[in-house]
């Protein structure tokens, strides 16, 4: 089991503070990142996923930053974009590339796509694949290093509401396995429906940190706690 933890992570551009002494622990389970346009939730991933450099404190997985991983895809796993694929490679292909440049085992290629259920049209190519369909193949490349962690940004977009649901029932079957999956999401009543906790953050600073059920309502208190109308 691996612990993701911010310790005052600050990122400033320039004069603009973007992420301002983030402190939070996120642990195997699901969390839900939340946080209005601009909070700062971008930023915050991509400095966990060292493509960011912070201006100040860290981030780390199991105690190490990402850059010091030996073998970053076996631990974790991210989505951060799907429209990064090339258009006349296959999904099949994609991953295989992909396992290879990261020196991950080929037979992982087929159980992800078993796994995200794209199985069907694995040898079709990705310019003719939906943005559901571009979603599940970003997902199959997150899961291609079977990780301890999973950093997904927006994992529902595109997907129609059988494709919500079977998401929904994936993310909880990998965090009841010991993972730490982190979901940032702006589509609330999925979080509430996925999610074990939720670190909300609001202008780059850390609003709330807990257990979802504990909360009165995700929300109204996202509103209180963010500047919205409750």
């Amino acid at each position: 089991m691996t612990d993701v933890v911010l310790q005052g992570l600050t990122k400033r551009f320039g004069a603009v503070p973007a992420v301002r002494n983030l402190t939070c622990t996120m642990t195997p389970g699901v969390t839900g990142f939340l946080g209005p346009n601009g909070a700062g939730k971008t930023t915050t991933l991509r400095m966990l996923l060292g493509l960011v450099r912070p201006t100040a404190g860290t981030a780390t997985v199991g105690g190490r930053r990402y850059a010091d991983l030996p073998q970053p895809r076996r631990v974790v796993g991210a989505l951060l974009d799907s429209t990064g694929f090339h258009p006349g490679r296959t999904g099949r292909q994609h991953l295989r590339i992909s396992a290879d440049q990261s020196g991950l085992p080929a037979a992982r290629v087929a159980t992800v796509l078993d796994q995200v259920d794209l199985g069907g049209a694995a040898d079709r190519r990705v310019r003719g694949y939906s943005l559901g369909m571009r979603q599940r193949l970003g997902l199959a490349t997150a899961l291609l290093g079977d990780p301890e962690v999973l950093v997904l940004d927006e994992p529902a977009n595109g997907l129609d509401p059988a494709g919500m649901a079977w998401l929904r029932g994936l993310l909880r079957d990998l965090g009841a396995e010991g993972r730490t999956v982190i979901i940032s999401s702006h589509v609330l009543a999925e979080v509430r429906q996925t999610a074990d906790r939720v670190v909300i953050v609001g202008e780059g600073t850390l609003r709330h940190t807990g257990p979802l059920d504990e909360m009165a309502g995700l929300e109204e208190e996202f509103l209180r706690l963010t500047g919205g109308v409750a």
